[in-house]
C-alpha cells in the first residue's frame, strides 16, 4: 500500500480526535460540575463506558497509521514529519495514560473539585498536542497532494 494512503487515513484519524478533544474539553468537561453529587458517580461511569468506543479505535487507527508512515514514509513527506508525528501520539498517550485516566478513575467515586479542576486543566495538554498535530498532519498533507 502507498505510504501517501497512510498519510490520508492518518489525518483523518487525528482531525476526527481534534474535533473530538477540543468538543470534550470545552463542552463536556465544563458541564461535569454541574450535574449534582447524587448523579454524579452514574454519570462518570456512563462517560467512561461511552467514550471508550468512541475514543479507542481511532486512537488506534491514528497510532498505526502513524508508525506506517514512519517505515513507509512518502517521498515528499520529510521523516522527521512523521517521527514527530508519532512523538505527539506518544505525549497524548502518556497524557492519558498517567493524568486524565487516573482523574477519572477518582472521580467514578464521587465528584471531588480538586481532581475535576486536574482533568480539566490537564486535558488542556492532549487538547493542545492533538490540535499541533492535526495541523503538522494537515500541512503535509496539502503539500504532498499538489
Amino acid at each position: 500500500m502507498n505510504g501517501s494512503i497512510f498519510l490520508v487515513v492518518n489525518l483523518i484519524a487525528t482531525w476526527y480526535m481534534v474535533g473530538l478533544i477540543w468538543m470534550v474539553q470545552i463542552v463536556h468537561y465544563n458541564m461535569f460540575d454541574r450535574v449534582g453529587e447524587e448523579q454524579f458517580q452514574q454519570y462518570e461511569a456512563d462517560h467512561n463506558r461511552l467514550i471508550t468506543p468512541i475514543v479507542f479505535l481511532p486512537m488506534l487507527i491514528e497510532l498505526a497509521t502513524a508508525v506506517l508512515l514512519v517505515v513507509s514514509t512518502p517521498e515528499i513527506l520529510p521523516r522527521w514529519a512523521a517521527v514527530v508525528g508519532v512523538g505527539l501520539i506518544v505525549l497524548i498517550w502518556l497524557s492519558t495514560l498517567l493524568l486524565q485516566i487516573p482523574c477519572h478513575q477518582r472521580l467514578v467515586h464521587g465528584f471531588d473539585e480538586r481532581t475535576f479542576r486536574r482533568l480539566v486543566s490537564s486535558n488542556w495538554i492532549r487538547t493542545i498536542l492533538w490540535t499541533a498535530r492535526g495541523c503538522l498532519m494537515a500541512y503535509f498533507t496539502v503539500y504532498l497532494m499538489r
